[in-house]
């Protein structure tokens, strides 16, 4: 029989991998047809002229230009000129 009690495995030590959301492209910068701009949960930012968004809420380019960010009524678009 032990004389000490066996220390038991640390509980809720457990964390989920990051997901890597965020702006991956910044306003100014060149971009190409299908290029991710945005990986967001939910509409942070809505997609403007020259950009779609994907069932998963990612924002991306429909067409070659420069990616350009806008407010409007409260809300943040992204556009591609």
């Amino acid at each position: 029989m032990a004389h000490i009690k066996s220390g038991g495995t640390t509980k809720g030590n457990r964390d989920s991998v990051a997901k890597r959301l965020g702006i991956k492209l910044y306003g100014g910068a060149k971009v190409s047809n299908g290029q991710i701009i945005a990986r967001q949960k939910g509409t942070k930012f809505h997609p403007g002229n020259g950009v779609g968004m994907g069932g998963d809420y990612t924002v991306f380019a429909l067409k070659d230009g420069v990616v350009n960010f806008r407010d409007y009524h409260g809300d943040k678009y992204i556009d591609v000129v």
